[in-house]
């Protein structure tokens, strides 16, 4: 893959085959990020376990200390009282049945997370196909699900992230923005690290944590020391 010169310049400030701490790696992405724009910072972790099982399955949420420094639309599914505490709570976008028709016949994806009731549900399900790929069906486990949208959707404006295993058993999770002070994005990073750690399936077997490598938008993977998280 052709890489740009902006690229190759920030890559030689890293040893592509040094594994850096958390403080350190945050040093080098804040370094090497250089593009015109706030880029944001990223993990992606790889764990040895096979999500193909369920009971090896890794998913949850956690509140990240300072936010990801994206300021997040909301979509609830909600009707009555329920969708009226959803606009009261700050929710962007409020509705039910004419919601789920507005997506699936004008492919409109205004918004970065959805939040519903479980009465719901049997609306949001037919959506799996549409909204389950792109990492956006509402899930109890991820307090998506609930008749508490009000604290649901403060959550997700205050920072909550999703995590989730693709089908590489790679969690991909932003953790801030580069422009960030060290230590919010060091504090953010040790959360979603416990979080993830804490879930880990009774069922896995050997080495969990195999690889971490943070990333800006735009610039070169950093790896991390996997060693210090056991």
């Amino acid at each position: 893959m052709k890489r740009s010169k902006r690229y190759n310049l920030a890559a030689e400030k890293r040893e592509k085959s040094e594994a850096y701490d958390i403080t350190e790696a945050v040093k080098k992405v804040k370094e090497m990020s250089g593009a015109k724009f706030d880029e944001s910072v990223e993990l992606h972790i790889r764990l040895g376990v096979d999500g193909r099982h369920a009971d090896q399955q890794v998913r949850g949420a956690i509140v990240l200390p300072h936010g990801t420094g994206k300021t997040k639309k909301v979509l609830v599914f909600a009707k009555g009282p329920k969708a009226d505490e959803a606009s009261e709570a700050g929710a962007d976008y409020v509705g039910a049945e004419d919601m789920a028709e507005k997506i699936q016949k004008e492919n409109w994806f205004e918004f970065d997370s959805v939040i519903a009731t479980p009465d719901m549900m049997g609306v949001v399900g037919r959506l799996g196909r549409v909204l389950g790929p792109k990492g956006l069906m509402p899930n109890p486990k991820a307090g998506t699900v609930t008749m508490d949208v009000a604290k649901a959707i403060e959550e997700v404006k205050a920072g909550k992230v999703e995590y989730r295993l693709d089908k590489a058993n790679i969690i991909h999770v932003t953790v801030g923005k580069s422009s960030f002070e060290e230590a919010k994005l060091v504090e953010n990073i040790n959360t979603i690290i416990s979080a993830i750690a804490k879930a880990k399936p009774a069922a896995a077997k050997g080495q969990y944590f195999r690889s971490v490598t943070m990333a800006s938008t735009m610039g070169p993977g950093v790896k991390l020391n996997v060693a210090s998280f056991v």
